[in-house]
């Protein structure tokens, strides 16, 4: 009785095992087929390539090929909901960016929770912002249009894309916290605002740095800041805005990009997958594919990016409110 006692405890011990086991092995078998990632932008921009190209580096890794799968919508609405409604075990990842942030506090109702039903994987890059003006103007210097700006309440324009973008919220925290009085006109995207300002019809513009460059370049716009927290690696010669000092001092905002995937993916599926992410973008090849379209790879923990979309979800809901833009 005993001995049969002692093989039931020993059978019913091996069973539990097993189960305790069962996990660990499902979570080695990840990925089990190929992974896609969907981005909410059309094909051969910025967000689109650096997908491609991290995602090519980590399929080798990963012992799967990435699949890249685009689309784009107003407020990436339609990526999102894709990528919130797909399940959750780590192959079907979302590409999110500032833009994510900006529109979780721009529009009254999504079919997804951004801070909730997503779970954060890496940063994938950052991109810096700019202010700049006409070459041979009547601003040199971010100080001087400061100067003038104070001195003339109210006559300083500043041009952005459209109403609610990255640019436009950042031109308006700019203003806010610079404690200037001026208006910011938006424009229906970035070659009508390059327009205005070269033309005279705008003082100054706003816009991401990368698109601005062959102006730059070809001496036809003048860089006076950037708005990140370190000048750009194109552009050393020129300051952060932050660099002015007073109640600019703290000031940084950029762009920037990163992986998500749906809310409930195992931890350890997600962690894997930060490592290979952070891994790629560690690589020099990747650095450089990446810095000629003007981005800087920057890779993180999942709980820092995860920190940091609350954070813009934070701060651009503030802006909208002081900026009285309305919630679509």
């Amino acid at each position: 009785m005993q001995a049969l006692h002692r093989r039931t405890l020993l059978s019913w011990l091996a069973a539990s095992s097993c189960g305790a086991a069962a996990p660990a092995v499902a979570q080695s078998a990840f990925p089990s087929r190929p992974l896609r990632i969907v981005v909410p932008n059309a094909a051969g921009g910025a967000a689109d390539i650096t997908a491609r190209t991290v995602g090519q580096k980590i399929a080798g890794p990963l012992g799967q090929s990435v699949v890249i799968e685009n689309k784009p919508s107003a407020g990436g609405v339609v990526a999102g909901d894709l990528v919130a409604r797909a399940e959750p075990d780590g192959h079907t990842l979302l590409l999110v960016s500032s833009g994510t942030a900006v529109s979780a506090a721009l529009f009254k109702a999504l079919p997804f929770d951004t801070l909730k039903d997503f779970a954060p994987v890496s940063l994938l890059a950052t991109f810096d912002l700019a202010v700049v003006v006409k070459e041979g103007g009547r601003f040199t210097t971010l100080a001087e249009l400061l100067a003038y700006a104070r001195a003339h309440p109210g006559k300083l324009n500043i041009g952005t894309p459209q109403i609610g973008t990255t640019q436009n919220l950042a031109a308006e925290l700019f203003k806010v916290t610079a404690g200037i009085d001026a208006q910011v006109v938006p424009f229906n995207g970035t070659p009508p605002v390059i327009t205005a300002v070269r033309g005279g019809e705008i003082d100054v513009m706003i816009d991401i740095l990368g698109g601005l460059m062959p102006q730059i370049g070809a001496k036809a716009l003048r860089p006076l800041a950037v708005m990140g927290a370190q000048r750009a690696a194109q552009l050393p010669d020129v300051p952060t805005v932050r660099e002015s000092g007073g109640p600019l001092a703290s000031f940084n905002v950029t762009s920037w990009n990163g992986l998500a995937v749906p809310a409930k993916t195992p931890a350890a599926v997600v962690e894997r997958l930060s490592r290979e992410v952070q891994a790629a973008l560690a690589q020099p090849d990747v650095k450089k594919r990446l810095l000629e379209l003007n981005l800087n790879a920057q890779g993180s923990t999942p709980a820092q990016l995860g920190e940091h979309l609350a954070a813009d979800v934070r701060r651009w809901s503030d802006v909208i409110a002081r900026a009285k833009i309305a919630r679509q």
